[in-house]
């Protein structure tokens, strides 16, 4: 426990991110791959080292850098762990994808990729309320550049709408947080976790981090930058934005909006459901009249966003660890699929659907990876997305009747559209030679897909090793939460919520 784990998982990318600048294009990758490994290492020894049932905070760091206003608060909980643990898979695996499709600036690409390791760590890892809004705004920078410098033809525009949007609700943010810091004399997280606002400041609080989580997860209708980044991100771009820097949405309204406005949260618990509700069906359509492979996954991602929101504001223990898990889930599956888009891609330089076709034929390692993903995003038992999927219904129903029919309905739509896609892509016939003559998987892609259909599959066959160590995490929410929790469907009633009717213990 001595070990400053967080910090040096920060710090090795970072040192990594400069050593790449000063590199050939084949050290830079060597370099990035090694530092990405050795995160890997570290983030696992951390796992093995956290205590589940122990301590809420663990590896605990704090040294002052700027007198009482800006510390190097680190510390992590359950839930902080498991996506750092998702931050730190994925990496080596989209350092892996980008190794022959990145030619170009690749100690530059390289170096990015490393910095942006480093910020998403440090958001998850940030006790501190300035520390967490620095690293939570510079994670725009190396995305914004991959985006922008190694992204598609519409780049530009793509990067432009991307940093703006989720810049645009930070700003709110900022102001959000000067305040509770005038407020409690303190900017440590965990002290204001546990201090009671005002329920009419806690109102402007909450309007004010939903505009930048919103943004973030993102939830409709401020949506719309999602598709035009994922089409125009390389592929490990859209990994890393679908599997990681989404959650951070999520995760805020975890650390942030629950816990510190709990009466508010209640209060605008019909806009986050009307508004999840509103997501799930209408992106779910979308996505089913989609042309580009990629721009429906990112549909996709969108409405399975939605399963996260309705599952955090259930307010009951099924909904905030479905939603969790879902996080999780999403975070390996979203990144496989854009992973296989990939494969495709490089071979025929085309993410149109209508290209291609029949190729279980010509790639049945391909044609069977990409059948495990496809069902995972469905939600089939034995998989990572069923146990999200499942936990989050289940709480949403406790909450309220109609918004489990609606979110059902997006598992039905969801269903129809990874399920079209999977049989225009893999089965019938191929109408084009240059398709039909693709070959099938390589060693490296082997190496990046398997290990993310072995997590997938862990997850949805013992989950309990993902949920052990938040449960805790949870109880301790679900204890803040308990006095505003609201009955049933009784918050979208007109007059005053009915709170439940137990004492003690909140209900779960």
């Amino acid at each position: 426990m001595s070990v400053p784990f967080l910090t040096l998982l920060i710090t090795i990318p970072l040192v990594a991110s400069v050593a790449c600048l000063f590199a050939s294009a084949s050290s830079a990758r060597w370099i990035a791959l090694a530092a990405t490994l050795l995160n890997l290492a570290l983030g696992i020894l951390m796992w093995s080292q956290y205590v589940t049932g122990g301590p809420q905070w663990q590896f605990v760091e704090h040294h002052a850098l700027a007198g009482n206003s800006l510390s190097w608060a680190l510390g992590i909980d359950g839930i902080a762990l498991m996506l750092i643990m998702l931050s730190v898979f994925l990496m080596p695996i989209c350092i892996g994808a980008s190794w022959r499709s990145i030619e170009k600036r690749v100690p530059e690409y390289m170096a990015a990729f490393l910095l942006m390791e480093a910020l998403m760590i440090g958001v998850f890892a940030a006790q501190d309320l300035l520390l967490f809004y620095i690293f939570f705004e510079a994670g725009l920078i190396p995305m914004y550049l991959i985006i922008g410098i190694w992204g598609g033809v519409e780049r530009i525009r793509a990067s432009y709408k991307f940093f703006l949007y989720t810049l645009a609700g930070s700003v709110l943010m900022l102001i959000a947080m000067l305040v509770m810091i005038g407020i409690t004399g303190t900017s440590y997280i965990p002290a204001l976790m546990a201090y009671n606002f005002e329920p009419g400041l806690q109102t402007w609080l909450w309007l004010a981090f939903f505009a930048s989580f919103a943004v973030k997860m993102p939830m409709w209708p401020v949506h719309t930058w999602l598709p035009d980044a994922h089409v125009q991100a390389p592929t490990a771009g859209s990994v890393i934005l679908a599997g990681v820097l989404l959650k951070m949405g999520g995760y805020g309204f975890i650390r942030f909006s629950l816990p510190m406005f709990p009466e508010a949260s209640a209060h605008f618990l019909p806009l986050v459901f009307v508004m999840s509700g509103i997501a799930v069906v209408y992106t779910s359509l979308v996505a089913l009249v989609q042309k580009d492979m990629k721009k429906l996954i990112a549909y996709s991602s969108v409405a399975h966003m939605a399963f996260v929101t309705f599952g955090l504001f259930a307010f009951n223990r099924q909904g905030i660890e479905g939603a969790l898990i879902v996080m999780l889930s999403h975070g390996l599956v979203s990144g496989a699929l854009f992973l296989c888009v990939g494969v495709i891609y490089d071979r025929l330089h085309t993410r149109e659907i209508a290209r291609y076709g029949g190729l279980a034929n010509n790639m049945p390692g391909y044609a069977l990876l990409f059948m495990l993903f496809t069902m995972a995003s469905v939600g089939l038992p034995g998989t990572s997305g069923f146990v999200g999927e499942f936990l989050a219904l289940t709480g949403t129903y406790r909450a309220s009747s109609w918004g489990a029919v609606v979110a059902t309905t997006g598992i039905i739509l969801g269903a129809a559209y990874m399920l079209y896609l999977y049989r225009r892509i893999v089965f019938g016939t191929s109408d084009n030679a240059d398709a039909a003559a693709m070959p099938d998987l390589n060693a490296r892609e082997y190496w990046l897909l398997a290990p993310i259909a072995a997590v997938v599959l862990w997850m949805g066959v013992y989950p309990e090793s993902f949920m052990a160590p938040m449960r805790a995490d949870v109880g301790r929410l679900l204890v803040r939460l308990h006095p505003a929790t609201p009955a049933g469907d009784s918050h979208f009633m007109p007059g005053k919520p009915v709170l439940p009717t137990t004492h003690g213990a909140p209900t779960e």
